[in-house]
């Protein structure tokens, strides 16, 4: 067989594969939320359709499909109607430079656990990511309804403020492992626990942990559809299958964020203290692949629980907390680093050592800062006699 017939047979396999995983994954989850929810709140969650409620997710698919399709008189038919498939695709199409698992090597040809290995793909992530607000903002203008042009700005302005500090935390990133390429920096975090990210780059992971909840619009971030302001906010005039590719968007949004944290910041597939062998079998390519998405659905779980405990962000919140305090802290994490660089060349100090010693200083101080800019400020009239106005 030509080697270009066996690359496409290859990467075609690893591409359906890839994406049938990860589109089954995002299915359960909503079934899973529904759990996490219930058990939240001390209650049973999905229980009826099937054994422990697991057909709900069929369910719901039937659900949406049988609904009835609804477009309102005066909205521009053609944004309307594409606005959910480009939100849906925009946040699918991100998961083609996840290293999803290492390399397996099979009948002497590797096969990369990853659709696409390219030397940008930091870049790409951060280019791809951006453009789900597009189809958010020409859902809201195109269902002619002020409710859903107020959501649909809110997504933008939202998105802007957090991209900016989730590009710095990951500036600070590529500085210590000096490639853009994500396998290269799962392999830089091999080895040793401490190799991992979250430990040298304490700041960086809480930016571009707060930025992700922002990114995917999840409370306490989920300003752009905000039911108590906005009635459904961006998808209030959408029904049917189009609300479903709204919502199946926004979880493959925040699954494949999981993901990308785990990659950046959690050492990815790899096994702490477990170095990945010279000729990889498929046996360790499934096992990087379990280990990959036993990492990604914690953060997932993190993305539940915090939805179910903490309220909505006001929105002078919700852009105090990006403006203010979020970018001016990762451009000191760029400082930072730079500085910390220099130091370990200069001096040859353990980067676990002065991790720890930042993480526990910084994380303290940075806990502060969130908490008091959020906390809110009572504002009392102070009355003067003689002062009414008659």
């Amino acid at each position: 067989m030509p080697d270009i017939v066996a690359y496409l047979i290859e990467k075609n396999l690893v591409t359906v594969g890839i994406f049938g995983v990860v589109l089954g994954v995002v299915a359960l989850l909503t079934y899973g939320e529904r759990k996490v929810a219930g058990w939240m709140q001390d209650r049973n969650g999905p229980n009826r359709a099937g054994p422990f409620g697991i057909f709900q997710v069929v369910a719901d698919g039937v659900k949406f499909f049988a609904k009835e399709e609804f477009i309102p008189d005066r909205a521009n038919k053609w944004l309307f109607v594409m606005a959910p498939t480009f939100t849906f695709i925009a946040a699918g199409t991100i998961m083609a430079v996840i290293p999803f698992g290492d390399r397996i090597v099979v009948g002497g040809r590797e096969i990369l656990l990853q659709i696409a290995d390219v030397n940008i793909g930091v870049l790409y992530i951060l280019a791809i990511g951006s453009l789900s607000v597009y189809g958010i903002i020409a859902g809201g203008w195109a269902s002619n309804n002020k409710y859903s042009l107020m959501g649909g700005l809110r997504a933008s302005s939202q998105m802007i403020s957090y991209e900016i500090a989730m590009g710095l935390a990951i500036v600070a990133l590529i500085m210590d492992h000096g490639s853009f390429s994500l396998r290269a920096i799962v392999l830089d975090q091999a080895g040793p626990i401490w190799n991992w990210s979250v430990f040298t780059h304490p700041i960086g992971f809480l930016i571009f942990y707060v930025a992700a909840f922002a990114e995917a619009g999840r409370i306490p971030f989920d300003l752009p559809e905000a039911e108590n302001e906005l009635v459904g906010g961006y998808h209030t005039e959408y029904s049917s299958m189009k609300f479903g590719l709204f919502m199946f968007g926004e979880y493959t949004h925040f699954t494949l964020a999981s993901g990308i944290i785990a990659t950046l910041y959690f050492g990815g597939w790899t096994i702490p203290w477990v170095m990945p062998p010279e000729t990889p079998g498929i046996l360790w390519g499934l096992l990087s692949f379990v280990v990959f998405w036993i990492k990604a659905l914690f953060f997932v779980f993190v993305f539940m629980w915090v939805r179910w405990t903490l309220p909505r962000f006001r929105y002078d919140q919700l852009m105090g907390l990006g403006w203010k305090r979020m970018i001016p802290l990762g451009i000191f994490n760029i400082v930072l680093t730079g500085g910390l660089i220099l130091a370990f060349e200069a001096w040859g100090i353990a980067e676990f050592t002065i991790g720890i010693f930042i993480a526990a200083i910084v994380l303290t101080g940075l806990l502060i800062v969130i908490f008091d800019a959020l906390s809110p400020k009572e504002t009392r009239a102070t009355h003067v006699a003689g002062s009414e106005k008659v």
